[in-house]
């Protein structure tokens, strides 16, 4: 194990490290930490408080991890931060600890987040996303697998990302965005099905073409969100067309930060 880890990394005798496990200089890990096998932890990595940490993940130099969250609702309670396997951290990411006493910040497996990428405080990301450099995600902030964030961009609080979408870069997102959509533009909005995507990640040309229709139900029939919902009920049982329609009935709910409109359909319940 001696020969994985540099001699300069600050380890405290109570973190778990599997023997697989590589540590690089001046690395430092606190002593409520879990590493799993393979795992390499780069330069200047910071990690603390009860972190779990997966199999060969990749923490590039200078990742902050389990760190207090930036909430001054924090009351120093135990939090937690959880990351599967297989993903990749690269240079400068910080990952906040969850605020509330046994919350947990969570990171799936098989993620890309890339350099500078901030992961605030009781977020939850799912499996095979990609964000871009230099985006922000505020506490609270719930993204489906394989969504994909353009860089420099801003994720309000409380925002949910819906699965397989794709938001482009410097966007500035404060509402609900729809799963298989393609978000664009400040003020951000949904401008057209993420096709390409839907194709690249192995949907049938059927399950597309229903998708296809749902869009235009409501993002272009001048329906209301409600009326275009209803809709959506007639079609065949489709899991992504359900899955659609379930999410945009959520997002709608009090609290909720409501769906993101679309280029002619306001999308805020009948108006």
């Amino acid at each position: 194990m001696k020969t994985l880890i540099h001699p300069t990394a600050v380890i405290h005798p109570g973190a778990q490290l599997h023997p697989t496990v590589q540590v690089g200089p001046y690395a430092v890990i606190g002593d409520l930490v879990k590493v799993g096998p393979e795992t390499t932890i780069g330069a200047h990595v910071v990690i603390e408080g009860k972190t779990e940490i997966g199999a060969r993940n990749q923490i590039f130099p200078g990742a902050a991890i389990g760190l207090e969250p930036q909430d001054l609702k924090y009351d120093g309670s135990l939090s937690c931060v959880q990351i599967g396997n297989d993903n990749r951290l690269r240079e400068y990411v910080t990952v906040n600890r969850a605020t509330g006493a046994g919350e947990i910040t969570t990171i799936g497996n098989n993620n890309l987040l890339m350099a500078y990428v901030h992961v605030a405080h009781n977020c939850e990301i799912e499996n095979g996303v990609v964000i871009a450099n230099a985006v922000s995600l505020a506490g609270h902030v719930h993204i489906e697998s394989r969504a994909t964030i353009g860089g420099v961009g801003g994720i309000h609080q409380f925002v949910h990302i819906g699965r397989l979408s794709m938001i482009g870069g410097v966007a500035r997102i404060v509402q609900d965005v729809p799963p298989y959509m393609l978000i664009e533009g400040n003020p951000s909005r949904v401008r057209t099905l993420n096709s390409l995507g839907l194709k690249r990640a192995g949907l049938t040309e059927t399950d597309r073409s229903y998708l296809k229709k749902a869009f235009r139900i409501i993002y272009r029939s001048g329906l209301t969100l409600n009326e275009a919902l209803e809709q959506l009920d007639l079609f065949p049982e489709n899991e992504y067309v359900q899955h659609l329609r379930r999410f945009l009935q959520l997002s709608q709910m009090k609290g909720r930060r409501g769906p993101m409109p679309g280029r002619r359909l306001h999308m805020r319940g009948e108006e």
